[in-house]
């Protein structure tokens, strides 16, 4: 019967197509590249022998202890290939994160465009720290001069930090309390702390650098409740003077918000 003929051969038909889906899968590279932990820097610390807060003009400058650690993500090449396989295993990794390609490495642009647009907002980031910091500080930028070092970083992501390093540079006191704290965020020359992506690597980052408090953009607190914090204490923030505020009530013992 022609039916029943048309049915047997259906099912061998359908597992062969099945089959080659898959091994179109495994084998074709896949846009997509992977995320992981990356370095850290200390902005109360120094890079490639200088400060990265130099703070120079009449002003005091105030020792400091503990760390304020700004944390970044590595990224791999655009021209990596991952095909489904790997991808797989990064899906299950809590060390990897698996992002489009697109999103980090936009369609149209070189290589060399995408580092060059990330030192430009590296420039801006650490402007508009100092203009911030400065501006919290109630002091003239024409009679403070502050140079910020950090080479090998790129982004927006390290504003707040540079900030806070800033700060506690030029404020009598020890903001940090002699912990090791990490973070991220943007910032504006008003202090207002923006969100940046790759929060989970972050934070992992700041685990392995032996971080105990954590400072993240208010807007991020849901996307650090889905992940593990590591026994991180979060803090969120949405100013710069709310993160000095923070901070300053960590050391006291006071009340402090969380994520």
């Amino acid at each position: 019967m022609p039916g029943v003929a048309r049915t047997k051969l259906t099912l061998p038909v359908s597992l062969l197509l099945v089959a080659i889906l898959f091994g179109f899968a495994f084998l074709v590279p896949m846009p997509y590249v992977l995320i992981t932990p990356g370095s850290v820097a200390d902005t109360l610390g120094d890079d490639a022998g200088r400060p990265v807060v130099e703070i120079s003009g009449p002003a005091t400058v105030y020792p400091t202890t503990g760390h304020l650690l700004l944390t970044t993500i590595h990224a791999s090449g655009r021209d990596e290939k991952h095909r489904l396989a790997s991808l797989l295993g990064a899906w299950w990794d809590t060390e990897e994160a698996v992002v489009p390609r697109k999103s980090v490495y936009p369609d149209g642009k070189s290589i060399e465009q995408v580092v060059e647009t990330n030192a430009k907002d590296m420039v801006k980031s650490q402007d508009s720290a100092t203009v911030a910091a400065l501006k919290y500080l109630g002091k003239s930028p024409d009679q403070v001069k502050v140079t910020l070092h950090l080479s090998d970083v790129g982004g927006p992501s390290a504003g707040l930090f540079f900030a806070l390093g800033i700060v506690d540079k030029l404020t009598e006191g020890q903001l940090t309390g002699g912990r090791t704290i990490a973070g991220t965020g943007s910032i504006d020359g008003n202090g207002k702390v923006g969100e940046i992506g790759g929060l989970p690597m972050k934070l992992l980052a700041a685990k392995r650098a032996g971080a105990t408090v954590f400072v993240l953009p208010k807007g991020e607190c849901g996307e650090a409740g889905r992940v593990e914090s590591g026994g991180l204490r979060l803090v969120p923030v949405e100013t710069l003077s709310g993160a000095v505020d923070a901070l300053n009530a960590l050391n006291a013992g006071g009340k402090v918000a969380s994520c």
